[in-house]
């Protein structure tokens, strides 16, 4: 079984206050290629303008450091068929939050807090969970593949030294935010995806974040 853990992307989405929403709207019409076309036969093509930072996204190295990797040369193996462990957040992020939770080396390493109910209204920006920067210390030891979480952000957004990224991201390990539907994944077993297309120049993108169910 497949799980989507992607927020749908829709025209004028509000992914984080302050940032230009996507619009998604027609290059290509049909009724414009059918004029050209054989008879009976079209085509559309769509065009999109977003912000890196849209619906689900990846965060690469470059997103804070200058000679980071980016999405054109983001390590595959960091991001695709990766097993996942979910970590129980819902009831906040504590201290504790990583003890008992084994092997984490080579991980996907997704933090399940419940936020994501919030998505699409207000109170999706505020008082959202994150990760301190002790439990970042430990997560950069147990060398994960990557670090996912279904919040606003993976750092307190009123933090300027925003420990998370500023570690995890020099550290090689991407970040992937704004997650859903953790709570249909056991705490091991499934395997994890989140492909972002391989935009040179760029540090953050959209993804299709999935997780294959074991059987």
């Amino acid at each position: 079984m497949i799980v989507d853990l992607s927020h749908r992307i829709t025209d004028g989405l509000l992914t984080y206050p302050g940032m230009a929403p996507p619009r998604i709207s027609t290059e290509v019409s049909f009724a414009e290629t059918a004029a050209r076309m054989a008879p009976g036969v079209s085509f559309a093509i769509g065009r999109i303008e977003l912000v890196g930072n849209t619906g689900t996204y990846l965060d690469t190295p470059a997103h804070f450091y200058p000679d980071g990797y980016d999405l054109a040369d983001l390590p595959l193996e960091r991001v695709v068929d990766v097993p996942a462990v979910v970590l129980d957040a819902t009831g906040g992020i504590g201290p504790d939050l990583l003890d008992g939770a084994g092997e984490l080396r080579g991980c996907a390493v997704l933090i399940h807090t419940g936020h994501s109910r919030h998505w699409g209204s207000d109170a999706y920006f505020t008082g959202h969970p994150f990760l301190t920067a002790d439990l970042v210390a430990t997560l950069i030891a147990a060398e994960p593949a990557l670090v996912g979480i279904d919040s606003l952000n993976i750092d307190d957004n009123t933090d300027p030294a925003r420990p998370a990224h500023h570690g995890l991201l020099g550290a090689g390990i991407p970040i992937v935010e704004h997650l859903t539907g953790l709570a249909a994944l056991p705490a091991r077993g499934a395997r994890f995806t989140a492909l972002p297309a391989p935009v040179a120049g760029m540090a953050t993108l959209p993804v299709r974040a999935v997780a294959v169910l074991p059987d």
